[in-house]
């Protein structure tokens, strides 16, 4: 048998009055036949720790020395019968295993012996997670009501969430996201709407917003009316089917007396606290976005939730990529009384199929798909045109990887990219969007794109760039110069981008490129978004980097821009969100991810592989 591992530290060696503890809770994480062998060593030990001993440094060397070392001799467990162990000594699963427990006697015993080990082991289990990597464990955020809210679901019971201010002034319509349960506003809220409603910024805009919103709504109302609820379908919302109240009485409760009273988060948790007393069996639940808001209040017993009305998606795995795998029998089952033809599109000619089998009606319009067979034979890339029923139209893809297909000087150098590269090329596609992590190529591929399309095929007059101004670390101030001169700091990728296209011109040496770089510069307009609203963009090729970071209404307020002739591109990684409140499943990004899929003139890509180096797909995997 091996020999025990041997303690390395004296750091170990507990206090004299632990040691009676330490030893009776040392055998709680050994089998039950390990258990019999060591029983007599304990007993040994701590009969030797009973007697007088003048020093206690003295007795805790010989304690220690009974309980380490006497293990390591291997004539110990001689007395017990080898097979015995094999019996009894049974993992932690055996516990579980009913008809193993029935069919010896003996073992209930050491079933009830070993009850403490299932304590110890998802410890055992959470130590091993912790040290994982990181990389392998994708944070998923989770929403989740609270108990109440689902005990009320289960019963079928409405409910009445009070509102905390910040719910309003994220988003100003959220008074009517709550179907058919009531709203409860506290005085403290509106004193709150009121502080932040001056200024000009997005917050103070939806403050404004909000109080507009409540006066439509208790316009021509009776003070009676005020006292039993406001129908919230009053202004023609009609999915929500709730009443709002208001706090038209001052409503006290207990609350600890550590809390200062005068604190606003601490007036509107005493107001839920005193709902609950009232509200005979029906659930109060507080919804706030501020995190240490709900903390507090669940530390304080009450149901407490997160507003996640405005999330697109729960969980960011979901979210349409653009690119799906076919089966390996694809053409098996779709390949009976199949139509094919040619047809030639903007100087390319390309194949066309008509399919009809069981895998279409998952198919969304202008998806990318492919087929990859295993047994060497020549791979299948397309994009679906039509989907009527169970009937597609796939059209074949022009190959980018090929350097007769460069786009300025670029190729593509993974499948993602050639996907990319076919939306961004084809005129009749006036909306894209890629997602993908950093250096898989988005602006490389966007910049090159645009800079073919006008100054080659002179198809749009000029490329507009964009990004919201949003800083990683501290805001270093007020800029100077013109508009363009204050972006030029927060446009530094495109500068590198064009950079690495510019390098790839060597005909014309020094000369020829800085004057083909004075060309490209005079073609490229940098736009701050603060100027959008009112604009609209002919014959454009529109450029927003960083679209992560944008809000819905904001990527509204862009796209709605767009007028003829232009094409619109969305870039951006959700992994890498700076706006303050914003997350993956409430960013802008995912928002017109979700809502153009499908449509015949946009096309989405989530580029996969990173391209840059292979230090940025290590420290892109790993950190």
């Amino acid at each position: 048998m091996p020999l025990p591992k041997l303690p390395s530290k004296p750091a170990t060696i507990l206090a004299t009055e632990d040691y009676p503890t330490a030893g009776a809770a040392r055998p709680a994480t050994k089998t039950p036949a390990a258990k019999k062998v060591a029983a007599p060593m304990i007993e040994a030990a701590i009969a030797e720790a009973a007697k007088p001993v003048r020093n206690a440094a003295t007795k805790i060397k010989q304690v220690a020395a009974l309980m380490v070392a006497k293990p390591v001799p291997a004539p110990v467990p001689a007395p017990v019968p080898m097979p015995a162990p094999e019996v009894v000594a049974a993992p932690a699963p055996v516990a579980k295993a009913k008809p193993a427990v029935k069919a010896k006697a003996p073992a209930k015993a050491e079933v009830k012996a070993e009850a403490p080990v299932a304590k110890v082991t998802p410890i055992k289990s959470a130590k091993q997670a912790e040290q994982a990597h990181p990389a392998k464990h994708k944070p998923v955020e989770v929403q989740l009501k609270s108990s109440a809210s689902r005990a009320a679901d289960q019963r079928g019971v409405s409910k009445l969430f009070v509102l905390d201010t910040n719910v309003l002034m994220h988003d100003p319509s959220s008074l009517f996201r709550f179907e058919e349960h009531d709203v409860y506003l506290p005085m403290m809220t509106l004193e709150e709407l009121d502080n932040h409603k001056k200024g000009m910024t997005e917050v103070a805009r939806n403050a404004r917003q909000v109080s507009r919103t409540l006066d439509a709504l208790i316009s021509n109302t009776d003070d009676d009316a005020i006292e039993h609820g406001i129908p919230l379908a009053k202004l023609g919302n009609k999915d929500a089917k709730g009443r709002l109240f208001f706090q038209t009485r001052l409503q006290s409760a207990d609350l600890p007396a550590g809390l200062p009273v005068g604190k606003a988060d601490n007036q509107i948790l005493a107001v839920v606290r005193s709902l609950e007393s009232e509200q005979d069996g029906r659930p109060v639940v507080l919804v706030s976005k501020d995190i240490n808001m709900r903390i507090k209040a669940r530390a304080l017993g009450l149901p407490a939730e997160d507003y996640f009305n405005d999330h697109v998606l729960e969980d960011t795995d979901l979210l349409y990529s653009g690119i799906v795998q076919l089966p390996d029998d694809f053409w098996n089952k779709h390949g009976k009384d199949m139509e094919s033809w040619q047809e030639s599109k903007n100087g390319y000619s390309s194949t066309f199929y008509r399919v009809t089998g069981p895998f279409i009606p998952s198919l969304l319009v202008n998806q990318f798909i492919y087929l990859e067979p295993k047994n060497g034979e020549t791979p299948f890339y397309g994009q679906v045109k039509q989907i009527n029923g169970k009937t597609a139209v796939l059209q074949t893809l022009r190959d980018f990887s090929h350097t007769k297909n460069n786009v300025w000087g670029v190729t593509a150098r993974n499948r993602e990219q050639n996907f990319a590269l076919n939306l961004l090329m084809n005129p009749e596609c006036d909306f894209v969007t890629l997602l993908g992590q950093a250096g898989t190529g988005k602006t490389l591929l966007a910049l090159a794109a645009g800079l073919a399309q006008v100054l080659e095929t002179k198809l749009y007059n000029e490329i507009i760039v964009t990004r919201v101004t949003v800083p990683v670390g501290e805001d270093i101030g007020f800029l100077p110069g013109t508009e363009e001169e204050k972006m030029s700091p927060w446009m530094g990728a495109f500068d590198d981008n064009l950079e690495v296209l510019n390098k790839s011109d060597t005909d014309g040496g020094e000369w020829g490129r800085a004057a083909t770089q004075d060309l490209i510069r005079s073609r490229i307009k940098i736009k701050s978004l603060n100027f959008m609203r009112g604009r609209t963009f002919v014959n454009k090729f529109l450029i927003i980097d960083e679209a992560q970071n944008l809000t819905p209404k904001q990527v509204k307020t862009l796209v709605t821009r767009a007028g003829p002739g232009t094409k619109i591109l969305c870039l951006g990684n959700i992994a890498q969100i700076d706006t303050p409140y914003l997350t993956e499943g409430s960013s802008g990004l995912t928002y017109v991810v979700d809502r153009f899929k499908g449509w015949s003139h946009s096309g989405h890509v989530t580029l996969a592989r990173g391209e840059r180096s292979r230090l940025a797909d290590h420290a892109s995997e790993v950190l």
